[in-house]
């Protein structure tokens, strides 16, 4: 009988090929599963950042809850049958008046509730005046409180000195129990 005898060179030889068999066969059976675990690993860090986000609000709570006992004092309270559209583009048209600014087109939005704030968007599609006219008429909107927020303005020239534009004014209010 013939003695076989492997050499240690071929052994590792022999050990590397087997390795990379293997390596290729894993990639092979694999890679249909490598979009969804990189969507999963994708969606976890999401999730991740989501819960540190949330758990930052939480801890947050208290200083919101303050701030929202601070303000409260600010909102006007009305009945609860009140029709708020009509209250809120008068208080906007006299202001408007006031300050020389001329509202042409607006229409009331849908009133929201977010908890015991309720809050109701003007949009003021079409606005004419100077521009120290609008910002008096602003800053008069501004000093109404917490009540009155103008989050979009958009002005563009018109003739000489006078401005035209466009913005959204939303208010916010209460109501009574």
């Amino acid at each position: 009988m013939s003695r076989f005898r492997i050499s240690s060179r071929e052994t590792v030889l022999l050990l590397a090929t087997g390795i990379a068999v293997l390596f290729g066969v894993s990639l092979l059976v694999a890679r249909p599963y490598s979009p969804e675990w990189r969507d999963l690993r994708a969606r976890a860090a999401e999730l991740r950042r989501q819960i540190r986000v949330e758990k930052e609000m939480i801890a947050s709570r208290g200083h919101w809850a303050a701030r929202l006992d601070e303000l409260s004092v600010l909102l006007p309270e009305f009945p609860a049958d009140a029709k708020m559209d009509i209250h809120w583009l008068t208080v906007m048209d006299s202001m408007a008046q006031k300050n020389s600014v001329k509202i042409v087109q607006r229409q009331a939005g849908e009133e929201r509730r977010m908890g015991d704030v309720y809050e109701m968007t003007i949009e003021c599609r079409s606005w004419e005046g100077s521009l120290e006219a609008m910002v008096r008429f602003l800053f008069d909107l501004q000093s109404e409180g917490g009540m009155l927020d103008v989050r979009q303005l958009q002005v563009r020239p018109k003739a000489g000195t006078e401005l035209r534009g466009r913005f959204s004014l939303h208010c916010a209010y209460t109501r009574a129990k």
